[in-house]
């Protein structure tokens, strides 16, 4: 959500912007908000005004009483009651123009940063560094599910059963390398010096509408039937929700965090999901960075933060690019968003497998989540941003292609031996 005050003073650069992300259906939005929060300050000084015409005939009722006339006290009485009745429709008013205006603010997209390429939808998304150069393989490689099950390593059809499409059991070394990577990928991140947290993997409402827009919570919320409780779709949303409604010292910032979840997403309208394979699912586990800072270091941690996925991915020797997300396919909270992807050996071409993202204060706003500037002595709102660190099944697939040798094993890098027993490969699962 955007300083109201932003929309007052500016609003043709809050329209500029809502037409740089091709939502010009939204345009409507900013006058409507002006009109609302021209209402709601006109029908509060109305409310002032007769609250300190309440009080004043409130004192002169008793001193007409004391004085014997009775007449004028009792029309004082009757213009104390017309204007408490008055005073009772401006406050449901005021309810009422302060949701609309609510609504309208938290529709109305965050201001995107000056860098952020204009296109229309993924397919304009532009291409940034390179990593480590991909590596042809001198043989066909094949499907992800047909290595995975030649390792004896997932088991579709059990899963379908259980729970329907979009699930899978992970088995034998397979399981223990997607463990693996979590486990390497929480230390890589306690060595940078982020603090290493486990969230809530069940998050109220009014915390879900404050980590993302309303397109974004239909498409891929699961509400937990007759209760105000939502499954978390990725730990940033639990993580960012603990600090809601605090004030911050801002000697405690940066707060550098790395989250362990399970993740629920419905996948809502998403191609991919009837799919055979594992690339599109309902259920996943991640590893998660979330920093909360002062707004003029936010742009600094938003570099450093995809640049430690690239190290972590490079350090398995697994083929990365950047990748940097346009306007069009910005969600709304978010003022500049980046995608780390990895190299497919078979598809020829590279697969999201994190995603990072500065919001700004856009989700501050909504969460007020705040910090007390040392300078100033005022409450100021904190910078939010999150970072894939590593999301198996993604990260499975990419390194199974990558690290797949001509006989069938799966190669292990040096980084990950201690994480699986001292197992240097993954042997074909014989017959």
């Amino acid at each position: 959500m955007i300083d109201i005050n932003l929309i007052r003073e500016n609003p043709d650069l809050v329209r500029e912007n809502i037409k740089k992300k091709f939502q010009d259906k939204k345009l409507p939005l900013v006058d409507q908000v002006l009109e609302d929060d021209r209402r709601r300050r006109e029908l509060q000084q109305e409310g002032d005004a007769l609250r300190a015409r309440r009080n004043a005939l409130a004192k002169s009722i008793g001193q007409l009483m004391r004085e014997g006339k009775k007449e004028e006290a009792e029309q004082a009485k009757a213009q104390s009651k017309s204007n408490n009745d008055r005073i009772a429709q401006i406050e449901q008013e005021c309810v009422e123009v302060e949701q609309n205006l609510k609504k309208a603010m938290m529709m109305i997209p965050n201001i995107i940063a000056d860098d952020v390429p204009i296109g229309k939808d993924d397919s304009e998304n532009v291409q940034g560094k390179v990593f480590l150069e991909p590596k042809q393989k001198p043989f066909e490689v094949p499907y992800h599910l047909d290595i995975l099950e030649s390792l004896g390593g997932i088991d579709l059809d059990s899963a379908r059963r259980t729970s329907g499409n979009g699930f899978y059991y992970l088995t034998g070394d397979v399981a223990r390398l997607h463990s693996a990577v979590l486990t390497y990928a929480r230390d890589f991140m306690i060595d940078k010096g982020f603090t290493y947290c486990i969230p809530p993997f069940m998050i109220r409402g009014d915390v879900v509408s404050g980590v993302m827009s309303f397109e974004e919570m239909d498409g891929m919320m699961y509400k937990i039937e007759g209760e105000d409780l939502y499954l978390i779709g990725t730990s940033e949303h639990s993580m960012i929700g603990r600090f809601m409604g605090t004030v911050l010292p801002e000697s405690s910032l940066p707060q550098t965090l790395t989250s362990y979840s399970p993740c629920f997403r419905k996948e809502k309208g998403a191609h991919g999901i009837e799919e055979r394979g594992i690339y599109r699912i309902h259920q996943f586990e991640k590893q998660e960075m979330i920093v909360i800072c002062k707004p003029e270091e936010s742009d600094y941690w938003y570099e450093k933060l995809w640049n430690y996925t690239v190290e972590l991915f490079t350090s398995m020797e697994i083929p990365v690019r950047q990748l940097i997300c346009c306007s069009g396919d910005l969600a709304d909270l978010k003022y500049k968003s980046c995608d780390v992807e990895a190299w497919s050996p078979r598809q020829k071409k590279y697969f999201e497998v994190g995603s990072c993202s500065n919001l700004t204060d856009a989700q501050a706003r909504r969460l007020n989540i705040r910090y007390k500037n040392e300078k100033t002595g005022k409450n100021e709102y904190a910078h939010t941003l999150n970072n894939t660190v590593v999301a198996p099944p993604r990260m499975l697939i990419a390194f199974l292609e990558n690290h797949l040798q001509a006989d069938g094993s799966v190669y292990i890098p040096e980084v990950l031996r201690k994480y699986m027993g001292g197992k240097d490969k993954i042997e074909v699962k014989k017959a």
